[in-house]
């Protein structure tokens, strides 16, 4: 099947979801954590209805839908998820994306702030996208790419089978949740309205981008007690839980163990955050690896150093809370080696080399990979997310839209 001229309006639908303000907030404790991460989800409620799909959209933001079978004999259940949240890291409000067609190699500066310049030098899979249609923001703000490029292909694949009953395929089922970025984009995942086998998350990078693997991850908080007496009369009796706080992070280690000299297979500890007075103090970590046994040893190091800082001050105490975030999808997905095989034969019938990766960090699909749902992570051509630098090439989506429709018509043959 030629998908040349398919998904032609790729381009404008990304656009038009990029300008919309979807962040997230860590802090909020509401789910969705931000209302205005809503106004995306109805847009792509609405645009699913009124193409004749089957939607619904909940109270969380959820959008689920469902694109009809035309095969006589149609295989799994299969659905496709993207996050329409995007990250609290970098500002997301006024997100102005500027198309620049016809791309030759050279660095792009974005016109909001000019000392800002999207370089190969700095994201070599530039070099690959000669003559393509890059996205960039303008150098206030993010793009979001991540995950709107994933939402965009997911529409563009849904919308195109829908207008195309001529072709057989096995249907697809449609998941845009919220709050991915903040670790919370399944906690409200309705199976019974999902009705799924397994599926893929649309939240990658590269083109050819395939993880079935991803971290195992804890969130571990250091809750300390210091004594607080009055400054003018604190000698022999003050311990700062601050100063003990402080101490103990400079105590992690710098030479591994970090984000910022770990890579590959390798994980990390990170304090994430750290808040406190005189009387008391917290730190709060994340833990990773791609090996979920060596968690505990991680947490085991963090105590050993707040045992050893405490020595110096025996009248304080600490406490340690730990709580699991999520697992290596791999550990499902070696039981369903099905699953990625698709993928690659969708990839491999659109001509795309496929590269196969581990996710340093989670998706939605290592949740759902635990809650009965085998969800490998597909490309969607993210590149510079979290940050204003960040792009996408309109080819690229257009060929994640691609692969989608291909899974649904290969697996009509299952």
């Amino acid at each position: 099947m030629n998908f040349k001229d398919a998904f032609q309006t790729a381009a404008e639908r990304f656009v038009r979801y990029a300008a919309i303000d979807t962040q997230a907030d860590p802090m909020s404790g509401r789910s969705p954590s931000t209302e205005k991460q809503k106004e995306l989800s109805r847009l792509l409620h609405e645009e699913l209805t009124a193409a004749g799909i089957e939607s619904e959209l909940d109270q969380f933001g959820y959008v689920y839908a469902r694109v009809k079978a035309t095969s006589a004999h149609p295989g799994h259940s299969i659905f496709f998820c993207a996050h329409v949240d995007t990250a609290p890291d970098c500002s997301g409000s006024g997100v102005k994306p500027i198309v620049h067609k016809n791309y030759q190699g050279q660095e792009i500066p974005l016109p909001d702030d000019p000392d800002i310049r999207i370089s190969p030098a700095e994201f070599p899979a530039l070099n690959d996208k000669i003559g393509e249609d890059i996205i960039s923001a303008s150098g206030l703000t993010l793009l979001g790419a991540d995950d709107k490029a994933g939402v965009c292909a997911i529409m563009e694949a849904a919308l195109y089978l829908q207008n195309h009953p001529e072709i057989p395929h096995s249907g697809m089922i449609i998941l845009f949740t919220t709050d991915e970025e903040i670790g919370h984009g399944v906690d409200h995942v309705d199976q019974n309205k999902l009705k799924a086998d397994f599926g893929f998350t649309l939240d990658g990078g590269e083109l050819g981008s395939l993880e079935d693997e991803t971290f195992s991850a804890d969130a571990l908080t250091v809750k300390i007690q210091g004594v607080s007496t009055h400054p003018g009369y604190a000698k022999g009796k003050m311990q700062s839980a601050i100063k003990i706080a402080s101490e103990i992070v400079s105590a992690l280690p710098k030479d591994r163990l970090c984000p910022e000299v770990t890579e590959g297979g390798e994980g990390f500890v990170h304090p994430t955050r750290l808040q406190g007075s005189l009387e008391s103090a917290e730190i709060d970590f994340i833990l990773r690896d791609f090996d979920t046994s060596k968690l505990d040893h991680h947490a085991e190091e963090i105590r050993l150093i707040c045992q050893k800082v405490l020595t110096q001050y025996p009248l304080s105490s600490f406490e340690i809370i730990r709580k699991e975030q999520y697992r290596n999808m791999k550990e499902i997905l070696v039981h369903r080696p099905e699953v990625t095989e698709l993928a690659i034969s969708a990839m491999t019938e659109a001509g795309i080399p496929v590269k196969k990766g581990k996710i340093r960090g989670g998706t939605d699909g290592s949740r759902l990979s635990f809650m009965g749902l085998p969800c490998p992570n597909l490309f969607a051509g993210e590149h510079g997310i979290h940050s204003k630098k960040e792009w996408v090439s309109v080819q690229d989506m257009k060929k994640a839209a691609e692969v989608i429709a291909r899974i649904s018509i290969l697996n009509k043959k299952s």
